[in-house]
């Protein structure tokens, strides 16, 4: 059965897989498409690293190639088709490091812009910006030739620079336009006419928007009908030909000038041949004549620079019909013809010579860090322009320029030099509360000094020399050969100090002139405390004559100071003594007690261990001690069993006194214990009291202490002991030599005062004479004078008629040097300086007026008359201030704008009125009352013509009211900053005079004064006796800086053993203002607590426990026979300073270490009579290093009492493991952190000290003794001493005020002078800081702004005719105004303009008429040009674009007769670009019944509103949106609802509307995923609301592309399931009746609630 079973299986696994491999067949065949296209294609990988052998082409380059379905899943290659196999590798270009230099990135420039619509297809309506794509070429070449080259190669060291960027494009923009302004007038009073309205363009169309309308409207106006017969011919009359010369007379020989010149030079000597054969006059007579002739000729302007010549023009006056055509002058016979020719001057070009040669170069010397130098040339003038011919070109031309040839010198070298630095001052430092500043003596540290810097020539002396030996270096030596050194190596040079030069010639910046300084501080003696008084010596042991002796103290000097060890106390003190010696015996120890008679116990001796000592206590060889006593056995007595037992004597403690004196005498104890009673009988008794206690005599020798006392050492002296030997051989060079000192040397007896020398002893006598070195003399040192200053000239109005020179003192004398001159410093007077070159132009009289020639005019009415219109002209000659020739170019480049030769002149004929020129005005009785009047006549005939009796034609008297001088002043602007009295300053060094200057205090601000006239017209303020400023007294509060308290006195040490630290501090008491030295840092209370921090040490055995002796045993269970058994002992234990000469006075316990601290009372056995006594516990022997918990330590005892035979002693010897930190202990150094930096008390600032400190500390962290390191023999590898600095509180150093600055404008109300300051040392560290205010102002004068302005244009005005070319004139006149930008203008008088160029708005070309057209009756003509439109940029969204602005100014055409329209010309417009452009928006305003466009500045528009946005507009889509889910857009564009996405075909056309696809999260097997796309959505928009959607909308789907059901379907619907049994569950407990609760009988109370905080911040 189980065979078949399994044979069943097989076969349906065989079928299975036979049913899989057909399926497979099928697949594989069905992976064509229908129409043959395959479902497998190949893919490739990017291409990998080049690898090669060596660099360049030749390398390989491989890549991954692969079969793919068509779903994006990889598949077996046999599914591709082979043929189509891309290759997967190819050769290449290896690239190394150094191929960098030799390819590069080539990127071309960006293409134009190109609208995304273009590239999609889509187009809609643009209404503010469309977004575009440019491109560019990039492609890798080589560098040097551009070549193109393979892009890997760049790519290698760069990656590829882009070749799209997005851009914007803005929406065409059409013409914009304002609106019509109403309808003219009628053109005509009668009969049918024209009305015009007429618009003007404010922004031209741009990107192809459309081009502007019609700037004209016209309608057809008849106002009434006309009576008479209508005028339909008009005279008109044309422009003015060019000027030109009359046809010559035959023959045409000569030119007219060149002929007349001959003729009038030969009438004149004939003229002057006939006076003189009147007779020969004198020399006076014939000067004149001379001078006239003179005259005359430069009034005849026969010279070719004033060449001019008079031409006439025509013109031609016609007859015109209302139809624009010309027709007989017969037809106008009422006219009468206005005048066709006229004079006019010749246009003459100006002319101009060659160039000359070019001139020196300014440079004369060679350096290549000296700019260059510059040269010109000029050319001459040979011919002004005259009749509006071309102006004149540049006369001078300049270059920069380097000088040429082998000779030339060096140039001169500039450098800056300083003096040396003045004394360095402390004081400079202090701050304003700092009571040394009273007084400066001792101050030290850190301090400031100063220098003084001017500027010199460094090569003087070389350019000198080459100057003296310019001739002897380009010619031989006598004898005709060169010299054979070179002249300049033979230079020798003086050493002296150079003479100062301006500072200006000095360039870069210049030298600091303070600097930071330190002066020592005196370093105190530190002593070490008295060492123990010795034993009683010899002063000298090799001379031992006197038996007196001394015993010493000494002490030893801890720290050196500053001036030596001179300045120390005394360091030996001495105690006579008797009984010296020199070398002695020492008591070692004593051995151990040996009975006699080799007894068990009993009396016996003790033997001493010595050694030979010195006087110093210093071991020596036995032999020294030959002379001295040996110290003898000491008997000693070894307790039988049965005596009383005693322990050992004490040592000896300490001398109660130094010394002995009849009050008091020095005692030392020891003491000894009964440690056993004896026995009743047979023992030797216990020793009562007394004998337990041994006191001596110590310190017997008075108290006579001698020391040798010093004094100051002397002034260094010359030695005159040495002085005949040390003489030198040159007189006249001082040298530093060798002196001495001497010094006070006496004996001083303690607490008496001086003694004879013979009390002290001789050998440690200080020495009273020591060498020292004399000061050397310094001599002063200083500059030569510096050249005199140059004198002003009388041109240069306002200086002082003053030159002056100065001198600089290098070093200052000292040590009886020779001393510095007092003057510094000379000025004198300049000799008067001669005048001022100065140019004027010289105008001469005006020629005789010249008309047309008869020749032209004489076929004209009233030709044989002489008179009309015409030209004169006048010769203009350029001379000096004090009247001679000179060259007009002179007058051209220096002088005022030259005078007019030419005006025109009217020669009156017969029938005109002639009058006289017009009379000055008569006086003024007072201002503001009254007129004046000025008057003219009428001349000859004319006063009996009735037309010039005619008082309106020609008037013969003018009046006007007499002018009013009332003015009136008042302040303008604003205070100044206060500004305070300047101290003198001298100009040659740029130094503050001590005491002028100061930066606060009271000073004085200023506000400037204005002056009107009666008309409100800004004057002079002169006019109102006014100096221009208003003063007033003002304060510039004196900083006051930070003040603190002293320092508190410094804390105790923090530790009393080992290191620790004391403290002091200052406190804030008063704070800082007006820019006062601030305070530290504030702390948390804003207060100021200055702290300063040093390490100490507190000795360890400074303070030590004192035990007295033990006391008497108190035995408890006392055996009254024996005296024996448990026991207590007690002893008073002490603390007690600790000195050199032992302990001393007791002191509180908590000063001493509790862990240290004896035992008071011990409890033990009394031994009984026979028993072992055993002496104390020795101490323990230390434990072996490091501590391992394996060693042992021990202490010993031994018997003082054997006992009784048959027993033994007990243990003599204990032991106990070594164990760390209980009895085994590690020692290390600690060092402490460094201190602040600590200064002398004199110091401010500058170079400190810190220290720290070593600690002994145990392993179990406790501070010890140092010795405990120091037996170890511990490494010290660190510096307890360093250098520090403490940073110096440097107040902020300014330069002294500038001079005040020109005035920031020429004239007006709003000008300012200024003056600056600047940084020469910032502050540091607690210094003043640096004012803000850096520079200051103050008002100008208050000077009226005087300009040139044009007045309107006179309407155009042809002569006696209607219509033509005509002319219009304007005005030049002087207007004023107060420099402000609202400010009004008001004319006056022309005069107060006469020192300003004429010129109107920097155009020095005046254009005072000009020819004009008035339009015939019935003519259609162009208006004249609007104003420039506002500058207007291009701009999307209120974004500016990189366009440039644009403005816009327009013709509009006039027409006058229905019939002329089509005769009329274009409309004109133009634009130029703008700066400062502003960005418009357009937007429709109104509202259903008038809607219009508006422009943001408020402008009604015509063209600036997009038509799509205009409401009502019909804005349906072409095509129409019938898509489902479509909709039209307001840009008419077919869109999709919310929810869908636009499909578009490939002509931009909206294809379909298809859903937004849901987000998949995709499983472990899926290998397809959805994606979540997003339709972007413009916000401008309004959101059409769905029913039944609100918002966006998501889209789950269940089912996948192949039917079945996701995954998270599943998922889902299990969530579901247990969130509905959770809700079940939930119910049913809700809803579950309650168990009642049993009744306890203790019905307790419920407790309240108590919250215990446990410090959590969060409670």
């Amino acid at each position: 059965m189980g065979l078949g079973v399994r044979g069943a299986r097989t076969a349906f696994l065989s079928l299975w897989r036979l049913i899989l491999l057909l399926c497979g067949i099928w697949s594989v065949c069905s992976q064509t498409t229908g129409d043959g296209k395959s479902l497998y294609f190949w893919e490739t990988g990017p291409w990998g690293r080049c690898m090669g052998s060596e660099c360049g082409p030749g390398g390989s380059q491989s890549r991954a190639v692969w079969c793919a379905h068509v779903e994006g899943w990889t598949t077996l290659p046999t599914n591709c088709l082979q043929s189509t196999r891309p290759a997967n590798q190819q050769s290449c270009f290896r690239v190394c490091d150094w191929h960098k230099d030799l390819y590069d990135w080539r990127r071309g420039a960006w293409n134009q812009c190109v609208p995304i619509s273009l590239r999609t297809g889509r187009t809609g309506v643009c209404l503010q910006g469309e977004e575009g794509i440019q491109t560019r070429g990039v492609n890798c070449a080589l560098s040097v030739d551009g070549s193109a080259a393979d892009d890997s190669i760049c790519e290698y060291f760069e990656p590829k620079p882009r070749q799209e960027q997005a851009c914007l494009i803005p929406c065409p923009q059409d013409c914009v336009v304002t609106e019509f302004t109403p309808w003219t007038m009628c053109s005509k009073t009668c009969g049918l006419g024209l009305q015009n309205r007429v618009r003007s363009i404010v922004a031209p169309p741009l990107f192809g928007g459309l081009s502007c309308p019609n700037l004209t409207e016209f309608q057809t106006c008849a106002p009434r009908a006309c009576e008479g017969r209508e005028t339909v011919f008009n005279l008109r009359v044309d422009g003015w030909s060019e000027c030109k010369l009359p046809p010559l007379p035959p023959p045409p020989s000569l030119t007219p000038t060149s002929s007349a010149n001959p003729a009038r030079t030969v009438r004149q000597a004939r003229r002057r041949k006939g006076k003189e054969r009147k007779g020969n006059r004198d020399p006076e007579m014939r000067e004149l004549i001379k001078n006239k002739r003179n005259r005359n000729r430069l009034t005849r302007l026969e010279d070719d620079l004033w060449y001019i010549e008079v031409g006439y023009q025509s013109r031609q006056v016609v007859c015109v019909h209302r139809n624009r055509s010309t027709v007989s002058l017969s037809q106008c016979p009422h006219w009468s013809l206005p005048e066709t020719y006229q004079s006019c001057l010749m246009p003459k070009d100006c002319v101009v010579s060659e160039w000359s040669k070019w001139g020196l170069c300014s440079k004369s010397c060679s350096d290549s860090s000296v700019p260059q130098g510059t040269r010109s040339r000029r050319r001459q003038l040979v011919r002004l322009p005259t009749g509006g011919g071309s102006e004149c070109p540049d006369l001078e031309e300049i270059q920069t320029c380097e000088p040429e040839g082998n000779g030339v010198p060096p140039c001169a070298i500039y450098a800056w030099r300083s003096t040396e630095w003045s004394e360095c001052r402390v004081d400079a430092l202090l701050s304003q509360q700092d009571r040394r500043r009273g007084n400066q003596t001792g101050l030290c540290g850190g301090g400031v000094q100063s220098r003084e810097v001017y500027c010199v020539q460094t090569n003087a002396e070389l350019l000198s020399y080459i100057n003296n030996n310019t001739g002897k270096q380009e010619g031989q030596s006598p004898n005709g050969q060169t010299p054979s050194v070179p002249p300049l190596l033979s230079i020798t040079f003086e050493i002296s100090a150079s003479q100062p030069v301006d500072v200006r010639l000095c360039k870069g910046t210049s030298p600091s002139t303070t600097q930071l300084c330190h002066i020592p501080c005196p370093v105190e003696c530190e002593l070490s405390p008295w060492g123990a008084w010795g034993l009683c010596t010899f002063e000298n042991c090799e001379e031992r004559v006197v038996k007196k002796g001394f015993k010493f103290r000494r002490r030893t000097i801890t720290n050196n100071p500053t001036a030596g060890e001179g300045n120390c106390p005394h360091l030996v003190e001495a105690i006579p003594c008797d009984d010296p010696f020199c070398f002695t015996w020492q008591l070692i120890k004593l051995e151990e007690c040996i009975p006699e008679e080799e007894m068990d116990c009993g009396e016996g001796t003790q033997n001493p261990q010595v050694r030979c000592v010195n006087s110093e206590g210093s071991e020596v060889e036995k032999e020294m001690c030959s002379d001295a006593v040996y110290p003898a056995p000491v008997p000693c007595m070894v307790p039988c069993p049965k005596d009383c037992a005693l322990s050992l004597w004490t040592e000896w403690s300490t001398c109660s006194q130094t010394c002995s004196s009849k009050t008091a005498e020095g005692k030392k104890m020891r003491t000894r214990a009964i440690l056993a009673y004896n026995a009743g009988e047979g023992g030797s008794g216990c020793p009562n009291t007394s004998a337990l206690q041994e006191v001596r005599n110590c310190n017997e020798h008075p108290c006579i202490v001698y020391h040798w006392q010093t004094g100051p050492w002397g002034q260094c002296v010359e030695d005159t002991t040495t002085s005949t030997l040390n003489t030198s051989s040159s007189a006249d060079k001082s040298t530093c030599t060798m002196g001495v000192q001497t010094r006070k040397v006496i004996c001083v007896k303690v607490n008496v005062g001086q003694v004879p020398p013979k009390k002290c002893p001789e050998a440690p006598r200080p020495e009273s004479v020591r060498p020292c070195l004399l000061p050397c003399k310094r001599d002063c040192i200083m500059t030569p004078f510096s050249d005199w200053t140059e004198c002003p000239t009388s041109c240069e109005a306002g200086l002082n008629n003053k030159q002056f020179r100065y001198r600089v003192v290098i070093q200052r004398p000292a040590n009886g040097g020779q001393e510095c001159p007092d003057v510094l410093y000379e000025e004198k007077e300049c000799a008067t300086p001669s005048v001022c070159p100065g140019y004027r132009w010289k105008m001469h009289k005006w020629r005789k007026c010249q008309l047309v020639p008869w020749s032209i005019r004489r076929d004209r009415k009233g030709a044989q008359e002489t008179c009309g219109a015409g030209v004169q002209t006048r010769a203009i000659s350029c001379r000096q201030l004090d009247g001679t020739v000179a060259d007009v170019v002179q007058c051209l480049k220096f002088a005022s704008s030259m005078p007019v030769m030419s005006q025109p002149c009217l020669l009156p004929c017969r029938d005109d009125c002639q009058l006289t020129n017009w009379s000055k005005f008569s006086p003024c009785n007072s201002d503001c009352v009254g007129v004046r009047t000025r008057r003219r006549a009428l001349v000859g005939k004319s006063k009996k013509k009735d037309k010039c009796k005619n008082s309106q034609m020609y008037p013969l008297s003018e009046t006007q009211y007499c002018p009013c001088d009332k003015y009136n002043a008042q302040p303008v602007g604003n205070w100044s900053d206060c500004i305070l009295p300047q101290g003198r300053v001298e100009s040659a060094l740029g130094m503050k005079v001590q005491g002028d200057i100061k930066e606060c205090g009271e000073g004085y601000r200023y506000q400037a004064m204005v002056c009107y006239d009666q008309d409100n017209r800004l004057v002079e303020t002169s006019r109102c006796n006014s100096h221009g400023y208003i003063e007033e007294a003002c304060i510039v509060p004196c900083p006051s800086d930070c003040k603190l308290s002293e320092w508190s006195n410094w804390s105790r040490c923090s530790k009393s053993c080992g290191s620790g630290v004391k403290v002091r501090s200052k406190w804030l008491r008063e704070k800082p203002y007006n820019g006062g030295r601030p305070c530290p840092k504030l702390d948390h209370l804003n207060q100021v607590n200055v702290y300063e921090v040093v390490p100490c040490v507190s000795d360890c055995s400074q303070y030590i426990w004192v035990a007295e002796p033990w006391s008497v045993w108190k035995v408890s269970n006392v055996d009254l026979k024996e005296n024996c058994g448990e026991g207590v002992q007690t002893r008073r234990v002490r603390c007690m300073l600790n000195t050199v000469d032992g302990p001393s006075d007791g002191v509180e316990d908590y000063l001493c270490d509790p862990e240290e601290m004896p035992q008071g009372t011990r409890e033990s056995r009394l031994p009984c009579p026979e028993d072992c006594v055993l002496s104390d516990w020795s101490p323990w022997t230390p434990c072996d290093l490091p501590c391992s918990g394996r060693g042992d330590r021990e202490r010993t005892a031994f018997a003082l009492r054997l006992p009784k035979e048959g027993e033994d002693c007990p243990v003599s010897m204990q032991t106990e493991p070594c164990l760390l930190n209980r009895n085994c202990f590690h020692y290390s150094y600690n060092i402490t952190d460094w201190s602040t930096c600590q200064l002398s008390a004199n110091a401010v600032c500058g170079i400190g000290l810190k220290t720290r400190m070593l600690d002994c500390v145990r392993s179990d962290g406790k501070s010890v003794d140092l010795k405990y390191c120091e037996e170890l023999r511990l490494e010290k590898k660190w510096q307890m001493n360093a250098s520090c600095t403490v940073e110096c509180p440097i107040n902020c150093q300014l330069t002294d005020w500038s001079v005040w600055s020109d005035c920031s404008q020429t004239c007006g109300l709003e000008g300012k002078m200024w003056r600056r300051r600047a940084v020469v040392q910032a502050s540091q560290g607690d210094g003043r800081p640096c004012s803000s205010q850096m520079e200051q102002w103050k008002p100008c004068p208050v000077r009226p702004c005087y300009r040139w302005q044009y007045g309107p244009w006179s309407e155009c005005r042809v002569e006696e005719v209607v219509c033509g070319v005509g002319m219009r004139f304007r005005d030049l006149s002087c207007f004023v105004s107060d420099g402000s930008s609202d400010g009004k203008s008001s004319i006056v008088e022309e005069d107060l303009c006469a020192g300003l160029v004429p010129a109107v708005d920097g155009d020095k070309k005046i254009v005072l008429e000009e020819t004009c057209t008035l339009p015939c009756p019935g003519d259609c003509y162009l208006m004249e040009w609007s104003d420039w439109s506002p500058c207007q940029r291009v701009c999307v969204k209120g974004q500016r674009l990189d366009f440039t602005p644009v403005q816009v100014r327009s013709r509009a055409v006039i027409a006058q007769e229905p019939e002329n329209i089509a005769q009329c010309p274009d409309q004109e417009w133009q634009s130029r670009p703008c700066t400062n452009g502003e960005c418009y928006e357009y937007q429709w305003m109104g509202g259903p019944q008038l809607i219009w466009c508006q422009r943001s500045d408020g402008i009604n528009v015509t063209g600036g509103c997009p038509p799509a946005l205009l409401p009502g507009a019909d804005q349906s889509c072409d095509p129409l949106c019938n898509k489902p889910q479509s909709f039209c857009s307001e840009g008419a564009v077919c869109m999709c609802e919310e929810g869908y996405t636009e499909v578009l075909t490939a002509e931009g056309m909206l294809e379909q509307c298809t859903p937004i696809p849901v987000l998949e999260i995709p499983t472990a097997g899926d290998k397809k995923t959805d994606v979540k796309t997003s339709r972007a959505i413009n916000p401008t928009l309004i959101t059409t609301v769905q029913p039944g959607r609100v918002g966006r909308t998501w889209y789950l789907q269940p089912f996948g592309p192949d039917g079945t059901v996701k995954t998270w379907v599943y998922g889902v619907a299990a969530g579901a399931f247990v969130l509905l049994v959770f809700i079940v569950s939930m119910i049913y407990l809700a809803c579950k009746k309650p168990k009642k609760p049993q009744r306890r009988q203790n019905n307790n109370r419920l407790k309240p609630l108590t919250l215990a905080y446990d410090g959590d911040a969060d409670m």
